[in-house]
């Protein structure tokens, strides 16, 4: 069962976690989003089913689409949080029924004769290498692969598979089911959070048995079905060596009809129940990655802490020469016009589509908040695995909530660029409806799509009132309160006039965002590519040798406020043509145009989150660069 805890209660439970600590009688532990179960042995209890997933595709779908045996008092949803829906997640019951500590081998169904659609329907989700997801006390169910001669672990088990040099294809109709169960004796105090997200301190806990694992063997298996329908379900029935032979393999025909069946064993197990979901999280290779990404991240601060050092070092060099200058020196420098006077009255001067750039910052801001954040409370433990879709479910509140930063800033921004607080309404609105509304104009596209499918991934018509509800209610009255903020804010003065007739800019000897795209390519990966822009908005996007320094007779743009933001946003164009490159090169591992379009509208989401959070990064700090470059030279 997920925990749904609201904020609030999670400040308490901390906090009683806190004072039952400082107790030097109490021994206790805190479980987020978690509710341990303890239970006798015999006790019966019920395993759930999720959707179907592929690695190939996209699209989920819900487990009683194919002819699965049905739980006798029928099929029942479990409540799921905005999270879950969102992923497309569909939990319900499920007939798999296991009994603590007591192994077992039972009868479950026999399917009447496959129809021609039936068959070819499980070939299909056999093919695409869709798993049956099924979870006990809340841990997915793991099975284990020899590739290589390597173990490798995997969630769930395949609807089917297909030989290699087969025409058949076989369905896995026996599991072989392996509880890991530690037992537990009561010690000390417990802090769990129930199931309706209240914190308790359990004193008097009972002693039982506890899951800490849920392993399967799946196997295809050929039965007599006419003798085997005889029988009632949870029949006891003999077990099963898997894997087997073709011959005796169930394979999926029309008018074949299919014999499900499962056995379960128990293993005491010294994992206790706080650490069950370390399996799940631990990697092979692992401390190979970490090695190879803890060095490409020394080599690049490495490299970029050189050049900060010496562009610093100029910068510093050139103020200092520019102030120690006497008066004919600045005089007959004026007169030439070189350098700092050849951009001083344009640099500030309003660009085009100026609320449209302040959108975009404002925009880029709170997704980054919301990035930030939820890394920081995943960090720290309060977004737990075991609370399914929590994590997206966090990010959604934050992003509603961090609006009144969006508004605060689009605003301020707006007043710098404007110099008035005029129009800061409109502004306000326009964040806060400019990058939700894409997201929602795309998901809705996919979602008809999904709905053609009838896939469990499209999102029913409450929760798109229910989303609007949030967004109309919360998102856009904060952003307009942090609006309201920023007209108070004290405003960001120029350093310099600007000029009523703006400079012409001489025609350059290669297209500005050539060097943009060229950049785009570079195969550090996102951190190192945001890091690699961040440096580029300040020093090769042309703000400090573009007002003259060292090249300014061949660069002297003054229109660098686009530039800032797309120089650094263009990260965003890395990962979506990466994208395309994955469609065009690699068709063969998506199954259909669905899956294809569904994989470049969700890219399409994360570039545009991608481009507004680093663009903005880019834009502020060149902002803040050029503001304080030409606040430290006196310029008449």
């Amino acid at each position: 069962m997920v925990a749904k805890m609201p904020a609030s209660q999670w400040i308490s439970a901390s906090l009683l976690v806190l004072l039952l600590s400082l107790h030097p009688g109490v021994r206790a532990f805190y479980l987020p989003g978690t509710f341990m179960h303890t239970y006798t042995p015999g006790k019966e209890i019920s395993a759930k089913v999720n959707s179907l997933t592929s690695i190939e595709t996209e699209v989920p779908f819900s487990y009683y689409s194919l002819p699965y045996c049905k739980p006798p008092e029928g099929v029942k949803k479990s409540a799921e949080n905005l999270g879950e829906i969102l992923m497309g997640d569909q939990i319900d019951n499920s007939p798999y029924r296991f009994h603590v500590n007591v192994n077992e081998s039972l009868y479950l169904c026999t399917t009447d004769p496959l129809t021609k659609e039936q068959a070819e329907l499980l070939k299909k989700r056999a093919r695409n290498l869709y798993q049956v997801n099924m979870i006990l006390d809340n841990l997915p169910v793991m099975r284990f692969t020899e590739q290589n001669g390597m173990l490798i672990q995997w969630t769930g088990f395949p609807v089917g598979y297909n030989p290699t040099g087969s025409n058949e294809d076989y369905i896995i109709n026996h599991l072989k089911f392996r509880v890991l169960v530690h037992q537990y004796q009561a010690q000390g105090d417990v802090v769990v959070t129930s199931e309706d997200g209240v914190a308790l301190v359990e004193s008097d806990r009972k002693s039982g048995f506890q899951i800490v694992g849920f392993e399967v063997v799946p196997c295809s298996v050929r039965r007599d079905a006419e003798a085997m329908s005889k029988l009632k379900m949870y029949d006891k029935v003999d077990s099963v060596n898997c894997p087997l032979e073709l011959e005796k393999s169930q394979q999926i025909r029309e008018n074949e009809r299919i014999t499900f069946t499962y056995e379960v064993e128990y293993v005491q197990s010294n994992i206790r129940w706080p650490s069950r979901w370390d399996a799940y999280l631990k990697m092979d290779g692992a401390k190979v990655h970490w090695f190879s990404i803890m060095n490409s991240m020394m080599v690049v601060f490495f490299l970029a802490g050189i050049v900060f050092v010496i562009f610093l070092r100029t910068v510093r060099r050139d103020l200092t020469r520019y102030e120690e200058m006497d008066k004919e020196a600045q005089a007959q420098m004026n007169e030439e016009l070189s350098g700092w006077k050849l951009v001083v009255g344009d640099v500030f001067r309003e660009p085009c589509c100026s609320k449209l750039l302040c959108v975009m910052v404002a925009d880029g801001i709170q997704i980054l908040g919301m990035a930030v954040v939820t890394i920081v409370f995943a960090a720290l433990g309060f977004l737990s695995p075991a609370s399914r879709g929590m994590l997206l479910t966090g990010m959604i509140i934050l992003y509603l909530f961090l609006g009144i930063i969006a508004g605060y800033v689009g605003v301020r921004i707006w007043r710098t660029i404007k110099g008035t607080s005029e129009g800061w309404k409109s502004v306000a609105w326009l964040t806060s409806c400019f990058f939700p509304g894409i997201v929602f104009i795309i998901l809705t596209v996919l979602n008809f799509i999904l709905w053609g499918k009838k896939s469990t991934g499209a999102l029913p018509i409450s929760l798109f009132f229910t989303l609007l509800t949030l967004w109309f209610c919360i998102s856009v009255p904060l952003t307009l309160i942090g609006g309201l903020l920023g007209t108070r804010a004290a405003s960001i003065d120029y350093p310099v006039r600007t000029n009523q007739i703006p400079r012409e800019i001489p025609e350059r000897k290669f297209p500005s965002w050539l060097l943009v795209l060229g950049a785009g390519t570079l195969p550090f990966g996102t951190l190192f590519i945001e890091l690699f822009f961040i440096l580029s908005s300040i020093w090769l996007g042309r703000f400090y040798y573009v007002f003259g320094f060292l090249f300014s007779p061949l660069l002297d743009d003054w229109k660098w406020w686009w530039k800032a933001f797309f120089a650094s946003g263009s990260v965003a164009l890395y990962v979506f043509l990466y994208s395309v490159n994955y469609l065009v090169f690699d068709l063969r591992s998506l199954s259909g145009p669905v899956a294809a379009t569904l994989y470049l509208g969700y890219s399409l989401i994360m570039a545009l989150a991608i481009m507004l959070s680093t663009g903005a990064i880019g834009f502020l700090l060149s902002f803040y660069f050029i503001h304080y470059l030409f606040s430290s030279v006196k310029i008449d």
